[in-house]
């Protein structure tokens, strides 16, 4: 079930296990069908963000208190699936990035099952269209860096 909030500008995904504020995005989905015409507009997108810093590509996040977000390991997670999943993921690229820089809303977090050192936040949104995703971002409890790694359709 989901439920609009006025007041903050977000929905409430209620399911019975767990519930989930999701921040609604002001972009929509990338277009195109073929993975040539999305990773395009996607490495433009990218492009945009890399100019900004030097070094390593990162977006300032509003969840946690404008600190750096690493998009470094997004790439190789993304270069690990299948095509077509990667087309699905790539797809809604600008809209999380919008998530991540906008977004106050409280993600689930736990920690990662393969490494204790590491915590794993997962933010619900909607496009504009009204399509439900996660984005999921990495944090090294140690360092406290964190890095985007993923976003993805919801089932």
């Amino acid at each position: 079930m989901i439920i609009w909030h006025e007041k903050n500008n977000c929905l409430r995904f209620v399911r019975s296990v767990a519930r989930m504020i999701v921040y609604k995005t002001k972009t929509k989905k990338l277009g195109g069908t073929s993975y040539r015409e999305v990773i395009k507009k996607a490495r433009a997108i990218f492009h945009n963000i890399e100019k900004r810093s030097k070094r390593n590509a990162y977006l300032r996040s509003a969840y946690f208190k404008k600190e750096k977000v690493f998009f470094g390991m997004f790439w190789t997670h993304l270069n690990q699936k299948p095509k077509k999943n990667r087309v699905r993921r790539l797809k809604l690229l600008s809209c999380a990035v919008d998530l991540i820089e906008h977004s106050r809303n409280k993600p689930i977090s736990k920690l990662n099952p393969n490494n204790t050192k590491e915590l794993l936040h997962r933010f619900g949104g909607i496009t504009s269209e009204g399509e439900l995703f996660y984005v999921q971002i990495k944090e090294n409890l140690r360092t406290k860096r964190k890095d985007f790694m993923s976003v993805f359709p919801a089932e």
